[in-house]
């Protein structure tokens, strides 16, 4: 893999980790001035979901076909705000980015769009985000993906913040959250789930050891029949691998029920 680049000032505002970026086999990776990647995107196809755990984020579709207003917690290479800017246009798509480095990167080199009438990218703190009571119940789908450059575990990770999530969701909405890091995180972040949200479920590590939670502000009645018609609808619409979705969910319900 090539080396990282030096800081380029753009992307370096002091107070903040400085975004950069490398580049290996038509992927453009995007770190915090260390090793660790926090999203990439195939050049050739800017609008593409690259990474199979970001994909994964999207397990929400099998749920809910229709929201009218995303969030996205925590930038990355902003691969799930710019699908779902395109790919849902009755939406509103908002991210909350803390660090104004990623921000710019992710306008100049990861082709994310300028705001617009459906799109609000802000400079924030997803807990005030969440803690907003204008936000309570205002939210379809949360995808939230909050690390820093040391990536041990989400930054936000407290019963507090989780309670804030839940309020933001609307009747029958729906939280994905990646929980990488060291193995204490997991457990920690799932007792705060589940102390807040009515259903919890995982979906099954994958390669780059992130682990995908689907969080459900109203427990669903799940009919594996209806998952896998709709992971079809899904594959064909989306070009996502909804099947393995499901597969995996009903992996973890055996798992769950031994």
């Amino acid at each position: 893999m090539s080396k990282p680049p030096p800081f380029d000032p753009r992307f370096a505002q002091p107070g903040h980790p400085p975004a950069t970026i490398t580049e290996f086999e038509g992927v453009r990776s995007l770190h915090l001035g260390t090793s660790w990647e926090q999203g990439a995107m195939r050049i050739a196809r800017p609008d593409a979901i690259e990474l199979e755990y970001v994909q994964m984020m999207m397990a929400w579709l099998l749920f809910l076909d229709a929201p009218r207003h995303i969030v996205q917690l925590g930038l990355g290479s902003a691969a799930l705000t710019k699908f779902c800017h395109r790919r849902f246009p009755e939406a509103r798509v908002t991210a909350a980015e803390l660090n104004p480095n990623v921000i710019a990167i992710c306008r100049a080199l990861f082709e994310l769009p300028p705001n617009d009438a459906r799109l609000d990218v802000r400079e924030m703190n997803a807990l005030d985000f969440v803690l907003d009571p204008a936000n309570r119940g205002q939210v379809d789908v949360l995808q939230v993906d909050l690390y820093d450059e040391e990536a041990r575990g989400p930054v936000l990770d407290t019963p507090e913040f989780y309670q804030g999530c839940f309020d933001c969701l609307a009747p029958n909405g729906i939280m994905t959250t990646n929980v990488f890091g060291d193995f204490a995180s997991y457990d920690k972040n799932l007792d705060a789930m589940r102390e807040v949200f009515d259903a919890v479920v995982w979906l099954p590590e994958v390669h780059d050891a992130n682990i995908v939670v689907i969080a459900f502000k109203d427990a669903p009645q799940i009919d594996f029949a209806v998952l896998y018609e709709r992971a079809g609808e899904i594959k064909r619409r989306y070009n996502l691998p909804a099947k393995d979705w499901v597969n995996g969910l009903k992996e973890w319900m055996r798992d769950q029920a031994e």
